[in-house]
């Protein structure tokens, strides 16, 4: 038989919240050439994870059906052909395709990097694919330079407060949040640096950003909201501006009366992007970016938000927390 190992599973393959319980009887992933075994400490939650489990999100094929994309833990077992410099025993933290919910993980060794010791194992887990996902989104799709200006939605979200920082680094000029509520938007100004952030739900984002720049707009939108947001976008995005959609939490149809018009007035690109289909060797390129970032991790000049620790028994509680959209920063899942 086998060996098996624990892992997050979801009751009738989707489901709600409630649906997610520990197998015990799971399979336990074999390392192909050029992967690792890592036996996991913590995983990180995102939203993908809410929408694979709901039967909405498009997995990749080589993704495991087990849910989760970013962990930390100790390196058990390496395959053949690993070039990277890892070792048995080597503690690690990383960003795979899928089937971080579970004891173990199957992961190419590209997407590993030595886990420094001012990360604890918990904020570990939460870096690999916010910070990632925002440099991405930054930098080779939404084309930031020194200089331009640019919009985060969802501005208390672990990628936004990570996109946040970095804007600031690397010298935007203004750096705009929406968010829900006036507590998160104070997080993101006062404790981030943005420039100014707007409440979605009381006040009209896009006439105010449009109020603050002169009319002007901003260089670079990053949303994750979709159809609720796409008008709003193309009215606030400045000419030759850059949407990046990673996300469509409101759908994917828009609603009747939306005007394209700004696409050919202002001539604004948008585009479309998923970090998890890209292949290993695009993702690898990201992962050397984000070692880049590690000693400022350590001098505080990137700061980390774990905004919640949990038992993976509490999986179903983490889930639903996830659902409310009250925090601000990671939630993390700790296997024991």
């Amino acid at each position: 038989m086998a060996p098996t190992m624990r892992a997050i599973d979801i009751k009738n393959k989707t489901g709600p919240a409630t649906s997610l319980y520990i197998n015990d009887q799971t399979p336990k992933p074999t390392a192909s050439s050029g992967e690792a075994i890592v036996k996991i400490k913590a995983f990180g939650l995102n939203r993908m994870d809410l929408l694979q489990r709901e039967g909405h999100y498009p997995v990749p094929p080589q993704a495991p059906a087990t849910l989760g994309v970013e962990f930390s833990g100790t390196i058990e077992s390496l395959g053949e052909g690993c070039k990277d410099g890892f070792k048995v025993g080597d503690e690690v933290f990383g960003l795979a395709y899928g089937g971080a919910y579970a004891e173990y993980i199957a992961v190419n060794t590209h997407m590993l990097l030595h886990k420094p010791g001012h990360l604890s194992w918990e904020e570990a887990a939460g870096v690999p694919e916010t910070w990632i996902t925002a440099t991405q989104a930054m930098y080779l799709v939404g084309e930031f330079t020194k200089g331009k200006s640019i919009l985060w939605h969802a501005g208390a979200s672990s990628v936004s407060i990570a996109g946040i920082q970095l804007s600031k680094i690397g010298g935007a000029s203004q750096i705009f949040v929406t968010a829900g509520s006036q507590e998160k938007i104070d997080f993101c100004v006062q404790e981030l640096g943005a420039t100014a952030g707007f409440n979605y739900k009381t006040q009209d984002w896009s006439s105010e950003i449009l109020k603050a720049t002169d009319g002007k707009g901003v260089d670079i939108v990053i949303d994750f909201v979709g159809q609720d947001y796409f008008q709003g976008n193309l009215d606030v995005a400045a000419r030759d501006g850059r949407i990046v959609n990673l996300g469509a939490l409101s759908g994917t149809k828009l609603p009747a009366g939306v005007d394209i018009g700004p696409l050919f007035r202002k001539r604004i690109r948008v585009e479309g992007s998923s970090l998890r289909s890209r292949d290993a060797e695009y993702q690898g390129r990201l992962r050397d970016k984000l070692e880049e970032y590690l000693s400022r991790f350590e001098d505080g000049t990137f700061k980390l938000f774990v905004d919640k620790v949990l038992p993976w028994e509490k999986i179903v509680e983490a889930h639903q927390l996830m659902e409310k959209n009250t925090s601000k920063g990671k939630i993390i899942c700790t296997i024991s």
